[in-house]
Protein backbone atom coordinates (compact mmCIF):
# COMPACT_ATOMS: atom_id res chain seq x y z
CA UNK A 1 0.00 0.00 0.00
CA UNK A 2 1.25 3.77 -1.02
CA UNK A 3 2.69 5.53 1.82
CA UNK A 4 2.31 8.66 0.01
CA UNK A 5 0.49 11.83 1.97
CA UNK A 6 -3.30 12.66 1.78
CA UNK A 7 -4.08 15.59 2.12
CA UNK A 8 -7.58 16.62 3.74
CA UNK A 9 -8.25 19.00 1.05
CA UNK A 10 -6.35 19.63 -2.57
CA UNK A 11 -7.47 23.02 -3.90
CA UNK A 12 -4.30 22.36 -6.04
CA UNK A 13 -6.00 19.39 -7.99
CA UNK A 14 -9.14 20.99 -7.95
CA UNK A 15 -8.60 24.63 -9.76
CA UNK A 16 -5.36 23.64 -11.71
CA UNK A 17 -7.41 22.02 -14.41
CA UNK A 18 -9.55 25.14 -15.54
CA UNK A 19 -7.01 27.93 -13.74
CA UNK A 20 -6.63 29.43 -17.21
CA UNK A 21 -10.69 29.54 -17.96
CA UNK A 22 -11.12 30.81 -14.18
CA UNK A 23 -8.43 33.68 -14.92
CA UNK A 24 -9.60 34.79 -17.65
CA UNK A 25 -13.36 35.33 -16.65
CA UNK A 26 -11.44 37.32 -14.12
CA UNK A 27 -9.82 39.60 -16.63
CA UNK A 28 -13.10 40.17 -18.19
CA UNK A 29 -14.12 41.91 -14.66
CA UNK A 30 -10.52 43.59 -14.50
CA UNK A 31 -11.11 45.13 -18.15
CA UNK A 32 -14.69 46.15 -16.95
CA UNK A 33 -13.66 47.68 -13.94
CA UNK A 34 -16.78 45.77 -12.64
CA UNK A 35 -16.01 45.06 -9.47
CA UNK A 36 -18.31 45.50 -6.59
CA UNK A 37 -21.83 43.58 -7.72
CA UNK A 38 -22.15 44.33 -11.45
CA UNK A 39 -23.04 42.46 -14.12
CA UNK A 40 -20.41 39.46 -13.33
CA UNK A 41 -22.46 39.03 -9.93
CA UNK A 42 -25.29 39.17 -11.54
CA UNK A 43 -24.78 36.87 -14.17
CA UNK A 44 -23.70 34.66 -11.67
CA UNK A 45 -26.62 34.80 -9.44
CA UNK A 46 -29.12 34.09 -12.39
CA UNK A 47 -26.89 30.63 -13.10
CA UNK A 48 -27.25 29.79 -9.50
CA UNK A 49 -31.02 30.84 -9.92
CA UNK A 50 -31.43 28.19 -12.71
CA UNK A 51 -28.99 25.86 -11.17
CA UNK A 52 -31.20 25.46 -7.77
CA UNK A 53 -34.39 25.63 -9.62
CA UNK A 54 -35.71 28.76 -7.65
CA UNK A 55 -36.71 31.97 -9.37
CA UNK A 56 -33.77 34.53 -7.77
CA UNK A 57 -30.42 34.22 -6.19
CA UNK A 58 -28.93 37.63 -4.34
CA UNK A 59 -25.39 37.02 -4.17
CA UNK A 60 -23.77 38.43 -0.79
CA UNK A 61 -20.35 38.89 1.01
CA UNK A 62 -20.02 35.36 2.28
CA UNK A 63 -21.94 32.70 4.07
CA UNK A 64 -22.72 34.62 7.19
CA UNK A 65 -24.15 37.62 5.43
CA UNK A 66 -26.67 35.30 3.60
CA UNK A 67 -28.21 33.97 7.23
CA UNK A 68 -28.20 37.37 8.52
CA UNK A 69 -29.74 39.02 5.67
CA UNK A 70 -32.42 36.85 5.02
CA UNK A 71 -33.44 36.65 8.76
CA UNK A 72 -33.39 40.41 8.25
CA UNK A 73 -35.56 40.10 4.97
CA UNK A 74 -37.73 38.12 6.66
CA UNK A 75 -38.57 40.42 9.58
CA UNK A 76 -36.72 38.42 12.15
CA UNK A 77 -35.81 40.58 15.61
CA UNK A 78 -35.29 41.63 18.97
CA UNK A 79 -37.32 39.00 21.19
CA UNK A 80 -37.93 36.62 18.18
CA UNK A 81 -37.14 33.10 18.70
CA UNK A 82 -35.24 30.88 16.04
CA UNK A 83 -34.87 26.91 16.03
CA UNK A 84 -32.20 25.35 14.63
CA UNK A 85 -29.55 22.57 15.57
CA UNK A 86 -26.47 22.96 17.76
CA UNK A 87 -24.21 20.35 15.66
CA UNK A 88 -23.43 23.32 13.20
CA UNK A 89 -20.62 25.76 12.44
CA UNK A 90 -20.96 28.86 14.77
CA UNK A 91 -22.10 31.11 11.84
CA UNK A 92 -25.70 29.70 12.28
CA UNK A 93 -26.41 30.89 15.44
CA UNK A 94 -24.62 34.16 15.13
CA UNK A 95 -26.69 35.04 12.43
CA UNK A 96 -29.39 34.90 14.26
CA UNK A 97 -28.07 36.37 17.34
CA UNK A 98 -26.87 39.90 15.14
CA UNK A 99 -30.55 39.91 13.75
CA UNK A 100 -31.50 40.27 17.54
CA UNK A 101 -33.30 36.91 17.84
CA UNK A 102 -32.44 34.09 20.27
CA UNK A 103 -31.38 30.79 19.09
CA UNK A 104 -33.04 27.88 20.68
CA UNK A 105 -32.13 24.66 20.27
CA UNK A 106 -32.97 20.59 18.50
CA UNK A 107 -30.96 18.11 18.73
CA UNK A 108 -29.89 16.38 15.33
CA UNK A 109 -31.04 12.82 14.23
CA UNK A 110 -28.38 10.43 15.29
CA UNK A 111 -28.50 8.20 11.47
CA UNK A 112 -28.59 11.80 9.24
CA UNK A 113 -26.82 14.17 11.20
CA UNK A 114 -29.32 16.90 10.65
CA UNK A 115 -31.99 18.30 12.90
CA UNK A 116 -34.71 15.73 14.14
CA UNK A 117 -37.85 16.88 13.23
CA UNK A 118 -39.78 14.66 15.92
CA UNK A 119 -38.05 17.15 18.42
CA UNK A 120 -39.29 20.44 16.96
CA UNK A 121 -42.93 20.80 18.08
CA UNK A 122 -41.81 20.58 21.50
CA UNK A 123 -39.22 23.63 20.71
CA UNK A 124 -42.21 25.97 19.41
CA UNK A 125 -43.29 28.88 21.47
CA UNK A 126 -45.31 31.76 21.54
CA UNK A 127 -41.71 34.02 20.01
CA UNK A 128 -40.88 31.31 17.42
CA UNK A 129 -40.84 32.51 13.63
CA UNK A 130 -38.20 30.91 12.16
CA UNK A 131 -36.59 27.16 11.68
CA UNK A 132 -33.06 27.01 10.20
CA UNK A 133 -32.42 23.54 9.50
CA UNK A 134 -29.06 22.54 9.04
CA UNK A 135 -28.23 20.78 5.63
CA UNK A 136 -25.00 19.33 7.53
CA UNK A 137 -22.37 17.41 5.70
CA UNK A 138 -24.15 18.38 2.04
CA UNK A 139 -27.29 16.04 3.09
CA UNK A 140 -30.32 17.75 3.74
CA UNK A 141 -32.37 17.70 6.12
CA UNK A 142 -35.95 15.91 6.15
CA UNK A 143 -37.59 18.92 5.01
CA UNK A 144 -41.56 17.99 4.48
CA UNK A 145 -42.35 17.80 7.73
CA UNK A 146 -40.46 21.09 8.94
CA UNK A 147 -42.15 22.30 6.02
CA UNK A 148 -45.57 21.33 7.45
CA UNK A 149 -44.78 22.64 10.81
CA UNK A 150 -43.85 26.31 9.76
CA UNK A 151 -47.24 26.46 8.03
CA UNK A 152 -49.29 25.13 10.78
CA UNK A 153 -47.06 27.51 13.02
CA UNK A 154 -46.56 30.80 10.60
CA UNK A 155 -43.15 30.20 10.78
CA UNK A 156 -40.41 30.88 8.59
CA UNK A 157 -37.57 28.36 6.91
CA UNK A 158 -34.20 29.24 6.12
CA UNK A 159 -32.82 26.46 4.64
CA UNK A 160 -28.45 26.58 5.74
CA UNK A 161 -27.29 24.96 2.82
CA UNK A 162 -23.67 26.12 3.09
CA UNK A 163 -22.18 22.33 2.81
CA UNK A 164 -25.10 21.19 0.37
CA UNK A 165 -24.26 23.00 -3.49
CA UNK A 166 -26.49 20.56 -5.52
CA UNK A 167 -28.13 17.85 -2.88
CA UNK A 168 -31.34 16.80 -3.78
CA UNK A 169 -33.81 16.16 -1.03
CA UNK A 170 -36.92 14.03 -3.16
CA UNK A 171 -36.49 15.37 -6.53
CA UNK A 172 -35.85 19.03 -4.92
CA UNK A 173 -32.25 21.01 -5.10
CA UNK A 174 -31.32 22.38 -1.68
CA UNK A 175 -31.89 25.76 -1.16
CA UNK A 176 -35.14 25.93 -3.59
CA UNK A 177 -37.95 24.25 -0.46
CA UNK A 178 -37.74 26.81 2.19
CA UNK A 179 -38.76 29.98 2.24
CA UNK A 180 -34.82 30.77 1.64
CA UNK A 181 -31.78 29.15 0.91
CA UNK A 182 -28.66 30.46 2.34
CA UNK A 183 -25.01 29.50 0.93
CA UNK A 184 -21.42 29.89 1.66
CA UNK A 185 -18.76 29.71 -1.01
CA UNK A 186 -16.37 29.77 1.01
CA UNK A 187 -13.52 28.34 -0.85
CA UNK A 188 -13.48 25.21 0.88
CA UNK A 189 -17.36 24.49 -0.45
CA UNK A 190 -18.64 22.03 -3.23
CA UNK A 191 -18.46 25.53 -5.15
CA UNK A 192 -16.34 27.44 -3.54
CA UNK A 193 -15.23 31.07 -4.81
CA UNK A 194 -11.28 31.94 -5.04
CA UNK A 195 -12.20 34.38 -1.52
CA UNK A 196 -15.11 35.02 0.35
CA UNK A 197 -18.69 34.87 -1.27
CA UNK A 198 -22.20 33.90 -0.08
CA UNK A 199 -26.00 33.53 -1.87
CA UNK A 200 -29.67 33.64 -1.09
CA UNK A 201 -31.88 31.80 -3.25
CA UNK A 202 -35.75 32.59 -3.13
CA UNK A 203 -38.89 31.95 -5.16
CA UNK A 204 -40.62 35.48 -3.57
CA UNK A 205 -40.11 38.41 -5.56
CA UNK A 206 -40.17 40.77 -2.00
CA UNK A 207 -37.87 38.93 -0.33
CA UNK A 208 -35.56 39.16 -3.09
CA UNK A 209 -35.69 42.89 -3.31
CA UNK A 210 -35.35 43.15 0.57
CA UNK A 211 -32.39 41.16 0.51
CA UNK A 212 -30.92 43.45 -2.35
CA UNK A 213 -31.36 46.35 -0.12
CA UNK A 214 -29.95 44.77 2.52
CA UNK A 215 -26.60 43.96 1.05
CA UNK A 216 -26.52 47.29 -0.52
CA UNK A 217 -26.86 50.44 3.06
CA UNK A 218 -30.79 49.92 2.42
CA UNK A 219 -31.10 51.35 -0.69
CA UNK A 220 -32.96 50.76 -3.85
CA UNK A 221 -31.86 53.60 -5.12
CA UNK A 222 -28.32 55.21 -4.50
CA UNK A 223 -28.54 57.71 -1.75
CA UNK A 224 -31.91 56.65 -0.90
CA UNK A 225 -31.93 54.35 2.34
CA UNK A 226 -35.13 52.74 3.06
CA UNK A 227 -33.93 50.36 5.49
CA UNK A 228 -30.69 50.61 7.42
CA UNK A 229 -28.88 48.06 5.69
CA UNK A 230 -25.38 46.82 5.60
CA UNK A 231 -22.37 46.65 2.93
CA UNK A 232 -22.62 42.62 1.89
CA UNK A 233 -22.01 42.79 -1.74
CA UNK A 234 -20.64 39.98 -3.68
CA UNK A 235 -17.44 41.02 -5.08
CA UNK A 236 -17.26 40.64 -9.51
CA UNK A 237 -14.07 38.79 -9.25
CA UNK A 238 -15.91 36.35 -7.32
CA UNK A 239 -19.00 36.32 -9.09
CA UNK A 240 -16.56 36.03 -12.66
CA UNK A 241 -15.26 32.57 -10.58
CA UNK A 242 -18.11 31.18 -9.25
CA UNK A 243 -19.74 31.59 -12.88
CA UNK A 244 -16.60 29.37 -14.25
CA UNK A 245 -17.10 26.89 -11.52
CA UNK A 246 -20.36 26.29 -11.20
CA UNK A 247 -20.51 24.77 -14.91
CA UNK A 248 -18.74 22.05 -13.12
CA UNK A 249 -20.63 21.54 -10.15
CA UNK A 250 -22.18 18.35 -10.97
CA UNK A 251 -19.25 16.55 -12.10
CA UNK A 252 -17.41 17.74 -9.08
CA UNK A 253 -20.19 16.05 -6.81
CA UNK A 254 -20.05 13.17 -8.53
CA UNK A 255 -16.41 12.79 -7.87
CA UNK A 256 -17.04 13.48 -3.93
CA UNK A 257 -19.90 10.20 -4.38
CA UNK A 258 -17.95 8.14 -5.93
CA UNK A 259 -15.27 8.73 -3.33
CA UNK A 260 -17.95 8.67 -0.29
CA UNK A 261 -19.14 5.12 -1.72
CA UNK A 262 -15.31 4.02 -1.95
CA UNK A 263 -14.78 4.75 1.52
CA UNK A 264 -17.96 2.61 2.56
CA UNK A 265 -17.18 -0.62 0.18
CA UNK A 266 -13.48 -0.06 2.28
CA UNK A 267 -14.91 0.56 5.81
CA UNK A 268 -18.07 -1.37 6.03
CA UNK A 269 -17.91 -3.58 9.04
CA UNK A 270 -14.96 -2.01 10.75
CA UNK A 271 -15.12 -2.82 14.50
CA UNK A 272 -15.61 0.63 16.15
CA UNK A 273 -16.11 2.79 13.25
CA UNK A 274 -19.59 4.03 12.36
CA UNK A 275 -19.93 5.08 8.87
CA UNK A 276 -22.31 7.59 7.62
CA UNK A 277 -25.67 7.39 5.91
CA UNK A 278 -26.95 8.65 3.09
CA UNK A 279 -30.68 8.81 3.86
CA UNK A 280 -33.33 7.95 0.73
CA UNK A 281 -34.61 9.87 -1.19
CA UNK A 282 -32.40 12.33 -0.55
CA UNK A 283 -28.67 12.52 -2.47
CA UNK A 284 -25.95 13.78 -0.24
CA UNK A 285 -23.07 15.75 -2.29
CA UNK A 286 -20.59 14.95 0.28
CA UNK A 287 -18.98 17.81 1.80
CA UNK A 288 -17.34 15.76 4.37
CA UNK A 289 -17.48 12.49 4.99
CA UNK A 290 -17.38 12.27 8.93
CA UNK A 291 -17.19 8.91 10.24
CA UNK A 292 -17.63 8.24 14.36
CA UNK A 293 -15.27 6.18 16.54
CA UNK A 294 -14.06 6.30 20.21
CA UNK A 295 -10.95 7.04 20.67
CA UNK A 296 -10.88 9.92 17.81
CA UNK A 297 -8.24 12.17 18.86
CA UNK A 298 -5.54 9.32 19.40
CA UNK A 299 -6.57 8.33 15.68
CA UNK A 300 -6.60 11.52 14.28
CA UNK A 301 -2.83 12.13 15.52
CA UNK A 302 -1.61 8.60 14.24
CA UNK A 303 -3.70 9.45 10.97
CA UNK A 304 -1.80 12.55 11.04
CA UNK A 305 2.07 10.69 11.90
CA UNK A 306 1.07 8.55 8.74
CA UNK A 307 0.80 11.66 6.15
CA UNK A 308 -3.14 11.55 6.20
CA UNK A 309 -5.06 14.97 6.78
CA UNK A 310 -8.44 14.57 8.60
CA UNK A 311 -10.82 16.84 10.47
CA UNK A 312 -13.07 17.63 13.23
CA UNK A 313 -16.54 18.96 12.48
CA UNK A 314 -17.25 20.23 15.65
CA UNK A 315 -15.93 18.97 18.36
CA UNK A 316 -18.22 21.54 20.25
CA UNK A 317 -21.43 22.03 19.99
CA UNK A 318 -22.57 25.56 19.69
CA UNK A 319 -24.64 25.26 23.17
CA UNK A 320 -21.33 24.44 25.13
CA UNK A 321 -19.88 27.09 23.50
CA UNK A 322 -18.75 29.97 25.31
CA UNK A 323 -20.12 32.80 23.07
CA UNK A 324 -23.66 31.19 24.14
CA UNK A 325 -22.79 30.22 27.90
CA UNK A 326 -25.50 32.84 28.60
CA UNK A 327 -27.82 30.29 27.38
CA UNK A 328 -27.51 28.05 30.55
CA UNK A 329 -26.96 25.13 28.42
CA UNK A 330 -25.14 22.39 29.81
CA UNK A 331 -23.66 19.12 28.78
CA UNK A 332 -26.31 16.53 28.56
CA UNK A 333 -29.15 18.80 27.35
CA UNK A 334 -28.12 17.97 23.39
CA UNK A 335 -27.05 14.27 24.01
CA UNK A 336 -26.80 13.42 20.48
CA UNK A 337 -24.75 16.19 19.30
CA UNK A 338 -22.49 16.17 22.39
CA UNK A 339 -21.69 12.35 21.35
CA UNK A 340 -21.20 13.25 17.75
CA UNK A 341 -19.06 16.22 18.78
CA UNK A 342 -16.74 13.79 20.67
CA UNK A 343 -16.63 11.16 18.04
CA UNK A 344 -16.87 12.29 14.66
CA UNK A 345 -13.36 12.68 12.71
CA UNK A 346 -13.91 13.68 8.95
CA UNK A 347 -11.88 11.76 6.51
CA UNK A 348 -10.21 13.30 3.13
CA UNK A 349 -13.24 14.58 0.80
CA UNK A 350 -13.04 16.05 -2.53
CA UNK A 351 -13.81 15.11 -6.15
CA UNK A 352 -10.06 14.21 -7.07
CA UNK A 353 -9.75 11.79 -4.65
CA UNK A 354 -7.46 8.89 -5.96
CA UNK A 355 -8.77 5.21 -5.64
CA UNK A 356 -5.19 4.68 -4.53
CA UNK A 357 -5.55 7.81 -1.84
CA UNK A 358 -8.52 6.22 -0.76
CA UNK A 359 -7.45 2.95 -0.30
CA UNK A 360 -4.26 4.84 1.50
CA UNK A 361 -6.78 6.37 4.00
CA UNK A 362 -8.34 3.21 5.00
CA UNK A 363 -5.76 1.00 5.57
CA UNK A 364 -4.36 3.17 7.31
CA UNK A 365 -7.41 4.31 9.65
CA UNK A 366 -7.56 0.48 10.41
CA UNK A 367 -4.00 0.24 11.34
CA UNK A 368 -4.73 3.72 13.76
CA UNK A 369 -7.88 2.13 15.44
CA UNK A 370 -7.33 0.82 19.08
CA UNK A 371 -7.03 -3.37 19.25
CA UNK A 372 -10.35 -3.44 21.55
CA UNK A 373 -12.23 -0.44 19.81
CA UNK A 374 -15.85 -0.71 20.57
CA UNK A 375 -19.04 0.18 18.76
CA UNK A 376 -20.33 3.65 18.99
CA UNK A 377 -24.23 4.06 20.28
CA UNK A 378 -26.09 6.52 18.53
Amino acid sequence: MSSAKVPFLDLKAHHDPIRAEVMAAMNEVIDANAFAGGPFVARFEEAYARYCDTKFCVGVGNGTDSLWFSLLALGIGPGDEVITAPMTFMATTEAITYAGAKPVFVDIDPRTYTIDVTKIAAAITPRTKAIIPVHLFGQCADMDPIMALARSHNLVVIEDAAQAQGAIYKGRKAGSIGHAGSFSFYPGKNLGAWGEAGAVTTNDPALRERLQMFREHGQKKKYYHDVVGWNGRMDGLQGAVLGVKLKYLDQANAGRRRAAARYAALLAGTPGVVLPAEVEPGRSVWHVYAIRLEGRDQVLKQLGERGIGCGIHYPVPVHLQQAYASLGHKRGDFPVSEACGDTFLSLPMYPELTDQQIETVASGLKASLPALAQGVSA
